[in-house]
């Protein structure tokens, strides 16, 4: 059953990134609730085991293109973010003093904590592109102007997956011109 998690999460990732338009060195959101890939409500069945098998997914497509996790911490911890000090360094933002657990962060965040090279929380984050796996509202964490993506598979068990990707604003009205790399 994990080995299925892994490579819908790999299936899945590949799929966005294809769609997303990021480049070396751009943050990827991650909102997950483990408990919704087993069709339980947030926070009852909150699953390391999952969050394992998401993780071995997810993480290698990032870094073999050089591209920085960031996964939303549940409600318990304001939904801090956890990335990798090199991100939060180049972003200049200011770590905070927390480190996830299971039931409070949730289970993705923990193993990312214990997997990434020097893990650090932080309040906020304009994430380049993102997904949510099951639901948990990753929106304040993503640039402003978001569009969403229309994936090919959407769901993990019984988690429904939305992603997103952000782009600049559309400035100047009838008159203007615009960088079709930029839409």
């Amino acid at each position: 059953m994990y080995e299925e998690i892994t490579e819908k999460a790999r299936n899945i990732i590949v799929d966005i990134l294809n769609q997303s338009k990021l480049k070396k060195g751009d943050i990827f959101l991650v909102g997950c609730s483990t408990s919704t890939i087993f069709g339980e409500a947030y926070g009852r069945s909150s699953s390391m085991d999952a969050a394992r098998a998401l993780f071995d997914g997810i993480y290698p497509e990032l870094v073999s293109r050089g591209i920085y996790i960031a996964v939303q911490c549940c409600e318990h911890l304001n939904r801090a973010v956890i990335i990798p000090r090199e991100a939060a360094e180049k972003l200049r933002l200011d770590a905070v003093n927390v480190v996830p657990q299971p039931k409070a962060g949730g289970s993705f965040a923990t193993v990312t904590y214990e997997r990434i090279e020097r893990p650090v929380a932080v309040e906020h984050i304009k994430a380049d592109a993102g997904m949510d796996i099951g639901g948990v509202l990753i929106g304040m964490h993503l640039r402003e102007v978001a569009v969403p993506l229309n994936l090919k598979d959407n769901m993990i068990g019984r988690a429904h997956i939305t992603a997103a990707r952000t782009r600049p604003k559309f400035i100047g009205g009838e008159r203007a011109h615009y960088n079709d790399e930029l839409k």
